[in-house]
C-alpha cells in the first residue's frame, strides 16, 4: 500500500543519537518516516509504535542491505522519497600510526561511501519527488585535531562532495543540504570504538588519555532543538552548507580569522596530555 504523505528516510536512528531525534521530529511533523539502524531493536519505541513510521534494518556499509531497503521504501511510497537524511556515522579516535587499515576503510565505508551509495540507490526516487538530500557532516571536517584524523577526513570528503553533488543534482530538481554539525548532546562520544594499541606503539604510554572522553559534548545543543532547525531548513528550501550545533558559529569565525599557528594551539589544547608527551619524547631523544 502506498502513502500520499511526504516521506523521509533517516539512517542511524539508534536511541540517544541525532538520527533518532530527526526521525521522531519528522514523524511528528506529519512525514511518513523510514527509521533505519543496523539493529532495529535500538530504535526508540516511539518510532516502532507510530502509525506513520516504519523501522527497517539497514547497514549503510552493505550494498545488499541498501538495495533491500530501497525496495521496501519503493513499495510503500510508489517510487518516491521526499527527504533522505544520511546521518549514520562511525567515530574513530586513534593515532594514525596505529590505526588498522581495515578500520580506517570501514570508517570511510560508513561515513562516506555509504552516503554515496545511498544517494545512488535512492536517486531516482528523489528525482521523482523533487526531493532533498541532507548529509550530516561535522565541523571536524575543517579541523585538524590529533588522533581524529581519519574521522575528520571522512567528514571533509563528505563536505566537499556534497557541494559538488549540490551542483550536479540541481538540474534534476534535487536539493543537497550539508549539515556542518558542531556540538550536539548525544551519546556519540561514549560509543566510539575502544582504543586498542600494539605494545610497540609510540603512544602506548598515553593510551588511556587518548581513550578518555568527555562525559558530555562541550557546548552541546539538544537533539530536539537540532532536529527542529533541520526541519526548518529542509522546508525552507535551504541548500549548500549549513552550520548548526553548539560552537558552530564561533568555530566558523575562528577558522576564517585565525592563522594556522593559533588554530594548532587550539587543537593541541583539546588534547592537553600532548604537551607532557612531547616533553617526554624530547627528553628521551636527548638521553639516547
Amino acid at each position: 500500500m502506498t502513502t500520499t504523505r511526504k516521506s523521509c528516510l533517516v539512517t542511524g536512528c539508534s536511541s540517544g543519537g541525532v538520527g533518532a531525534a530527526l526521525a521522531e521530529a519528522f514523524a511528528k511533523k506529519g512525514y511518513h518516516v523510514f527509521a533505519t539502524a543496523r539493529s532495529p531493536s535500538k530504535v526508540p519505541q516511539f518510532l516502532h509504535d507510530a502509525s506513520n513510521a516504519t523501522v527497517i534494518a539497514l547497514d549503510v556499509a552493505s550494498s545488499e542491505s541498501i538495495a533491500a531497503v530501497a525496495e521496501a521504501v519503493k513499495s510503500q511510497t510508489g517510487g518516491t522519497l521526499d527527504v533522505l537524511i544520511n546521518n549514520a556515522g562511525l567515530g574513530l579516535d586513534m593515532p594514525a600510526l596505529d590505526i588498522p587499515i581495515s578500520l580506517a576503510r570501514k570508517t570511510f565505508d560508513v561515513n562516506y561511501f555509504g552516503v554515496l551509495e545511498m544517494i545512488q540507490m535512492f536517486g531516482p526516487m528523489l528525482v521523482k519527488a523533487q526531493g532533498c538530500i541532507v548529509n550530516n557532516a561535522s565541523i571536524g571536517g575543517y579541523m585538524s585535531v590529533p588522533f581524529m584524523t581519519i574521522y575528520q577526513a571522512t567528514k571533509a570528503a563528505l563536505i566537499q562532495s556534497s557541494e559538488g553533488w549540490r551542483l550536479e543534482l540541481a538540474p534534476l530538481g534535487v536539493r543537497v543540504l550539508c549539515l556542518v554539525t558542531g556540538g550536539v548532546d548525544t551519546n556519540f562520544l561514549q560509543n566510539l570504538p575502544s582504543v586498542e594499541l600494539p605494545e610497540t606503539s609510540f603512544y602506548i604510554g598515553i593510551k588511556d588519555q587518548i581513550a578518555k572522553q568527555e562525559d558530555s559534548v562541550p557546548f552541546g545543543m539538544s537533539p530536539e532543538a537540532y532536529s527542529q532547525d533541520v526541519i526548518r531548513q529542509v522546508e525552507r528550501g535551504t541548500t549548500g552548507k549549513y552550520w548548526i550545533g553548539g560552537a558552530s558559529t564561533i568555530s566558523r569565525v575562528s577558522l576564517w580569522l585565525l592563522p594556522q599557528w593559533v588554530l594548532d594551539k587550539v587543537y593541541v589544547w583539546q588534547k592537553p596530555f600532548l604537551k607532557e608527551f612531547a616533553a617526554q619524547q624530547q627528553k628521551s631523544r636527548k638521553n639516547a
